[in-house]
């Protein structure tokens, strides 16, 4: 049949002038097999000719190419006969076995075009047949020397044995999403998560230790008795440990000493001896409103509260304003003596071997992440801070902050010596996929943190169960259930979570979507998103189909308000931030929660079963058989659907309000000091920017269906900055100078006359977030020759 292909091709002579290539089988494996549709174009149906490649030369009065190859004579004429005969007789029988079918009731015949269908299902040997059919209309063409005719249903096209769904190809046959639905539910249950927060509940799992490795084997032999294939991904990364001997120490006023047990990976090592300076939070307004005071921040130990940002951007806020070192004390009542952890790297993954892991003890090249702090960072208990603040002297709080009274003077000092031990450790991430029947080389991650400071059991013990559990449930769906998923599932069960190296960058290649199941139980009485805007629709669907078996809580998250009562800002210390930010996957995480508080023991040895089951009334096991059925909806919805839920116009309105506010503030400086600018700068260059994308977003979505939703988030990810410099790339959700929200913080700080404010800087950086805008637009237009915008 190669053979056949091959003459074939030779005869016609080149490509039809238009065709649609439908991959219509994909085995486990990944190969495929192709089955091409081919159409006439507009012009070959106004024009008219003498058959098949006419198009080549549509005035043409030469006979068709084979005819005058092969001739008329008596011996061509016996071939001719016999290759007809040997096709008669192979397509009877093709017929009587049901792999062939006939034009049905109501199908007419149209000349000149040829349509080939794979008439036969998955069948492997169904794309063997086409040759054959096109042999029998090139026989009956060559015999007759005419137009044969090819029959065309007006409604319809030749099918095998069930009708299958519009956009189906025929390999994975598309089972109605209500029935997805209900496999899924029929197979999850309070009580087998009951019984699996009991298997992977562990006292100690530290990242690097012998617990967390064999609970890593526990997870990689869960994924094996479900039937999953399976892979692991062992390297070291360095981490800090505590002091090997001795401690980290803090001495206020030369009189009081306190040696903390809690300590901050990747801070550095040594002692310094500060004024302290109360900041709130250390959010970037909270040192705005210090510097609003007239407050001179050079060389201050800062004294904040964990909470509403990460531990690692209260360090770095703090080296901006030249601080020495950095105190984290918890924020909520806790208990005066509970410990606090952490790490305060501004990056992900390793930060001795940025962008990479690194392999076998080696680290290719010996540089550091741009992360890394430059200043050293403690935590210490409540009650070491009570003794501070109730001490200071020096100016009053400003208004709105939770404290005492004063934010401390030249007098209040204190030493911070931090002597944390650099160490590596091997990390254990584990993996297993459910392979997709049509893209199985595109995979949406559903991720859960494994290593924990201690119990860890709502931080990780909660999420790796739901992650094992939809392992289970899923797999059974497809091996008993008859579900075929078009795209592949990864599970991960992630190590050093607690030190931001979990996440594996390699993922990030064909990965389309990430669903993180950390902190997914923390509470009752609400429910939080934090996710790309491109899955926003997505979202409000399961949050309309999802049910709770003994309440209406998503019910009412699922009204017209769902984004004011739902959706929240995604968090550095997020694990599914690194794969939005970094790598530009469309990444979502969720929680049920206390209302809009952060749980009180993330980072201390109180995350315990007892705390947590205590903080929502004993209904964890039921809240995480609702959030498994949350994730689950959403991961099944991505590998179901013939075309990726991604909604591409969501980001036009969120462009479009970072523009307004730029030009806002640009026009207000323009007024104020117009020698700031020169008077070629213009916002227009952005508007026309963000209007390109929101057309381009606008028709895409209108004309969806041949296109490609993957690449969108990535097209974000700003390409003029170093991976190593920022790693959070994303122009609209990541950290640096390179964001939209940056260049609305530097207006801000021009229009102050700030020391560190710089023109010249803010207008590079604007022309190149313009033209990362530009060029998403571009992408999503794909046709880059026919843009009305042209910058």
């Amino acid at each position: 049949m190669d053979q056949a292909r091959s003459t074939i091709s030779k005869i016609f002579n080149g490509e039809p002038h238009s065709y649609t290539r439908f991959n219509l089988t994909q085995n486990m494996e990944g190969d495929n097999s192709q089955v091409e549709m081919k159409l006439s174009s507009d012009m070959d149906e106004e024009v008219g000719g003498n058959g098949v490649g006419d198009h080549l030369n549509h005035n043409s009065h030469r006979k068709p190419y084979a005819a005058e190859k092969l001739g008329r004579t008596p011996k061509n004429l016996g071939f001719i006969a016999a290759a007809f005969l040997l096709v008669f007789i192979i397509g009877k029988r093709l017929y009587r076995s049901g792999m062939v079918g006939v034009p049905k009731a109501g199908c007419r015949l149209r000349p000149k075009k040829f349509v080939f269908f794979n008439v036969a299902g998955p069948s492997a040997a169904a794309p063997n047949l086409n040759p054959l059919l096109l042999l029998g209309y090139l026989v009956s063409y060559m015999v007759h020397g005419k137009k044969e005719l090819a029959p065309v249903c007006a409604t319809s096209t030749l099918k095998s044995e069930g009708d299958v769904v519009a956009h189906e190809t025929g390999a994975a046959p598309l089972m109605n999403w209500d029935d997805v639905k209900k496999l899924l539910a029929a197979r999850l249950s309070a009580e087998k998560l009951r019984g699996a927060l009991s298997d992977f509940s562990r006292a100690d799992h530290r990242a690097g230790s012998p617990g967390d490795e064999a609970l890593g084997n526990k997870v990689l032999q869960r994924f094996k008795q479900f039937g999953l294939k399976t892979w692991t991904d062992e390297h070291f990364v360095k981490v800090h440990d505590p002091p090997a001997s001795g401690s980290n120490r803090i001495l206020y006023r030369n009189r009081s000493e306190e040696s903390p047990k809690g300590f901050l990976s990747y801070s550095p090592t040594g002692s310094v001896t500060g004024a302290v300076l109360y900041a709130n939070y250390g959010q970037e307004r909270d040192f705005g409103m210090l510097r609003d005071k007239n407050i001179d921040m050079n060389g201050r130990v800062v004294l904040v509260k964990s909470g509403k940002i990460s531990l690692a951007e209260k360090v770095a806020n703090a080296a901006r304003v030249n601080a020495s070192a950095v105190l984290i004390y918890p924020d909520q009542a806790i208990g005066d003596e509970t410990e606090l952890y952490g790490h305060v790297h501004m990056g992900s993954g390793d930060p001795y071997t940025p962008g990479f892991p690194s392999f076998n003890h080696t680290q290719f090249p010996p540089v550091a992440s741009s992360g890394l702090p430059k200043i050293l960072a403690q935590t210490i208990t409540l009650g070491m801070a009570k003794k501070i603040l109730r001490e200071l002297d020096g100016p009053n709080l400003p208004g709105g902050w939770d404290g005492y009274f004063k934010l401390g003077a030249e007098s209040d000092t204190v030493t911070v010596e931090v002597n944390n031990v650099l160490t590596e450790k091997k990390i254990h991430n584990v993996f297993g996929v459910i392979k997709g029947f049509v893209d199985a080389d595109r995979y949406v991650v559903i991720g859960a943190r494994r290593d924990a400071w201690g119990q860890g059991f709502a931080s990780s013990t909660v999420g790796t169960s739901v992650l094992a559990e939809l392992a289970r449930a899923i797999s059974d769906m497809v091996e008993n259930g008859g579900f075929k998923p078009r795209r592949s599932i990864v599970f991960a069960s992630w190590s050093a979570g607690e030190y931001g190296s979990g996440y594996l960058s390699s993922l990030g290649m064909k990965a389309f979507s990430y669903i993180d199941l950390d902190g997914i139980v923390t509470g009752r009485n609400s429910f939080k998103v934090a996710a790309s805007p491109l899955m926003h629709g997505l979202i409000e669907k399961a949050l309309k189909e999802v049910k709770i078996k003994d309440g209406t809580l998503f019910e009412q998250f699922a009204k017209s308000n769902w984004e004011k009562e739902v959706l929240e800002p995604m968090k550095m210390d997020s694990a599914a931030y690194p794969f939005i930010a970094v790598s530009g996957i469309p990444s979502v995480s969720f929680r049920f929660a206390a209302g809009d508080l952060d749980y009180q023991y993330f980072g201390t040895m109180l995350d315990t079963q007892e705390k947590l089951y205590s903080a929502t009334s004993a209904q964890v096991p039921q809240l995480a058989e609702t959030a498994a059925r949350f994730a689950g909806h959403l991961a099944l919805r991505l590998v179901h659907d013939h075309l990726l839920q991604m909604d591409l116009v969501k980001y036009d309105s969120v462009i479009r309000g970072h523009v307004r506010r730029i030009n806002t503030k640009v026009k207000s400086i323009l007024s104020m000091q117009p020698q700031l600018f020169p008077e070629a700068l213009t916002v227009q260059w952005l508007i026309m920017a963000s209007g390109s994308y929101g057309r381009a977003s606008r028709s895409l979505a209108e004309d969806i269906q041949n296109s490609d939703l993957e690449d969108v988030e990535r097209n974000f990810l700003s390409p003029y900055v170093s991976p190593r410099d920022s790693p959070f790339r994303h122009i609209l959700l990541g950290s640096g100078s390179h964001t939209l929200e940056a260049l609305s913080g530097h207006l801000d700080a021009l229009k102050i006359k700030h020391p560190e404010a710089d023109a010249d800087l803010f207008r590079n950086q604007f022309a190149l977030a313009t033209w990362t805008i530009q060029g998403c637009a571009n992408s999503l237009a794909g046709d880059i020759w026919s843009l009305d915008n042209e910058i």
